[in-house]
């Protein structure tokens, strides 16, 4: 008897016993499937719990005790976090006597480098002379150091400019030639404005590198007794960058020139945007370089997280687009898709913290195992070269996701779908090829780290700042932010860079952008954190 039946009712007079025996025990079925349903989804709702409540108070670090992950030899101890060492403070003492030396420990502080005051203690001339009535005389010197900062100071340049004239010729002169003739004077990136390179540059330092806002720098600025307003900040920030597009348009002519470039993207919201509401989230997109050749970070605004953007800004790459499973990037032409084993791998950490303590053995720490063999086999393969890693990864890597992928096979069949560790599978099993990808090249990274760092300096800063006013600001952020992570990127002081910049484009004999590039060979040595 079909289903439909289900729906009658029990009438003794309709139905005989066999019958009623048949519709009760489909009733019951199908009790008993909704109430399977039910309880499934409350052990979701369960392990979401458990996993939020992990979040919220545990560890952010996805780092696994790797005595946890004895699969095959012992039990599973439990998943839970272990708490980090504290750093010990640095060692800034040095004792020196004539018969031995008790040098800094090997965590101290570097100070080499740094110009040095001399504070020097030596007894009173009375007191140089023992109760004995003999000389004292020095055996010996106990040396403190200690790290002094000067707090930024502020300062005015007055320009002047001195005006010549010839009186013979004002009086005789033909016009041949001029009488009137200016002393030479460099050109200024901001003419008619108090900003100076270094002003502008500091304000900017602030704001991109510190995550310090405007009006945070406006309060800075009048503590020292500078009525400097976040407007006219806003608009120093605003002219800076008519001198750093150049340099981002060029950065980002090498970046299509590269092997791999790495992407990803983050919400920003902008206020005032036509046929927008204030609420309504925009996107911060970043492309940057891999590990070999110039150190490239580009951001990019976009009012939206549509598949067009990406597309556009890779127009004409031909290498490997290293990314997260965000299908937005499906449609880029020409590149081989390499996916992030990191967002493989969070799947199975978050299905272990989701399961909780109660569960001794779950299953999720297999999945986590290949995850994290495959990061140990990278560890070990950190200073290889790129030859040598990809060999090493066919015969150690690939064995490894052969096997994880018969695993994933099975346990797809054995676990919830809708479950933490259901979600973990098919994310690894929909994104195979993708995730297998990097054994194709040996420059390639087994993750989308790289990206992710450099977009989290952004992460941050929106933390401060929270929101662009306008979408014109948004993309001067964009540029300014290029710009100040390719300078970290290539071990440059975004401060003295930016005031290089400012200083000598505007006076450049040369249209050469690559001399101001921040792989630049041609850059002073007062830009970079470390002399050459």
């Amino acid at each position: 008897m079909g289903m439909e039946n289900t729906a009658k009712t029990l009438d003794p007079i309709e139905y005989s016993w066999q019958e009623r025996a048949l519709i009760a025990e489909e009733r019951a079925l199908k009790a008993e499937a909704e109430l399977a349903k039910v309880l499934q989804k409350l052990q979701y709702v369960e392990a979401q719990l458990r996993l939020l409540t992990a979040k919220r108070f545990g560890r952010s670090s996805e780092k696994t005790n790797k005595n946890q992950l004895q699969l095959f030899e012992d039990a599973f101890n439990e998943a839970e976090a272990t708490a980090e060492p504290l750093a010990p403070e640095p060692e800034l003492v040095t004792v020196q006597t004539h018969k031995r030396t008790k040098s800094k420990g090997k965590k101290g502080i570097n100070l080499e480098g740094l110009p040095e005051t001399v504070v020097e203690y030596r007894l009173p001339e009375e007191e140089l002379f023992c109760s004995c009535g003999h000389e004292r005389h020095i055996i010996g010197q106990e040396v403190t150091k200690e790290l002094v900062v000067v707090p930024a100071q502020f300062s005015v340049t007055k320009h002047v400019q001195y005006v010549y004239s010839c009186r013979h010729c004002e009086a005789h002169g033909d016009g041949s030639s001029p009488v009137v003739v200016k002393a030479p004077k460099p050109n200024r990136a901001f003419p008619g404005s108090i900003a100076s390179p270094s002003a502008v540059a500091h304000v900017i330092e602030e704001k991109y590198v510190m995550g310090v806002p405007l009006y945070r720098q406006e309060k800075q600025w009048e503590r020292r007794g500078i009525n400097l307003s976040r407007q006219n900040m806003a608009n120093w920030i605003m002219a800076a960058q008519h001198w750093l597009q150049p340099i981002y348009d060029r950065m980002k002519e090498e970046l299509l020139k590269q092997y791999a470039i790495y992407a990803d993207e983050t919400t920003v919201q902008v206020l005032k945007e036509d046929g927008r509401r204030a609420e309504a989230q925009s996107y911060m997109w970043l492309y940057r370089s891999g590990r070999y050749g110039p150190g490239i970070v580009l951001f990019e605004y976009q009012p939206n997280r549509s598949k067009e953007h990406p597309r556009e800004f890779l127009k004409g790459f031909k290498g490997y687009l290293v990314t997260d499973a965000y299908a937005g990037y499906n449609d880029v032409k020409g590149v081989t898709r390499v996916g992030c084993w990191a967002h493989a791998r969070r799947g199975f950490d978050e299905a272990v913290k989701a399961a909780g303590k109660t569960v001794k053995n779950p299953k999720a720490l297999e999945g986590l195992k290949f995850c994290n063999d495959l990061f140990d086999i990278e560890h070990d393969l950190e200073n290889a070269e790129p030859q040598e890693r990809y060999e090493q990864r066919l015969q150690r890597s690939k064995p490894v996701l052969e096997a994880f992928l018969v695993w994933l096979q099975k346990t797809k069949e054995e676990c919830v779908q809708k479950s933490h560790l259901g979600k973990a599978v098919d994310y690894c099993l929909n994104h195979w090829k993708e995730l297998s990808n990097f054994l194709l090249d040996g420059r390639l990274e087994l993750s989308n780290n790289r990206a992710e760092r450099s977009i989290k300096s952004f992460v941050i800063g929106r933390k401060n700042f929270l929101f662009c006013i306008t979408p014109r600001g948004a993309q001067a952020s964009a540029t300014i932010y290029s710009i100040v992570e390719s300078a970290k990127e290539n071990g440059l002081k975004p401060f003295e860079y930016l005031k290089y910049l400012f200083t000598a484009l505007p006076n450049a004999t040369s249209k050469d952008l690559d001399d101001f590039l921040p792989w630049s060979n041609t850059l002073p040595d007062h830009c970079r954190t470390t002399s050459r």
